[in-house]
């Protein structure tokens, strides 16, 4: 019986833009829970982070409403912001009601 002759190939590895990865850094430093918690975030800049890139994105979270950014002297950014209305809501627990059986 021959085999199955199977064609397998290689995975493309695409590369990621030096802003798109700027981007996911910035956009997970201000998601990760600890950040949630206090409402701010110090972002450093990288050896690998382009001034094109740099400005790009500083420029995109400037213009973010609600955001406070503060340039430090070692060339990072912190950031701050408030509390959302969603993210103060209070959560509602309904209690079940017990309905009369149909029989």
């Amino acid at each position: 019986m021959a085999k199955a002759s199977k064609q397998s190939t290689p995975a493309q590895r695409q590369e990621v833009s030096g802003i798109e990865r700027l981007g996911l850094r910035v956009s997970s430093m201000i998601n990760h829970p600890v950040a949630q918690v206090q409402r701010w975030v110090t972002i450093h800049r990288l050896d690998t982070d382009g001034d094109r890139e740099w400005e790009e994105v500083m420029g995109l979270l400037n213009e973010t409403n609600g955001i406070d950014m503060t340039f430090n002297d070692d060339e990072s950014v912190t950031l701050k912001w408030e509390a959302s209305a969603e993210m103060d809501r209070s959560v509602e627990v309904c209690e079940p009601v017990e309905e009369p059986a149909p029989f």
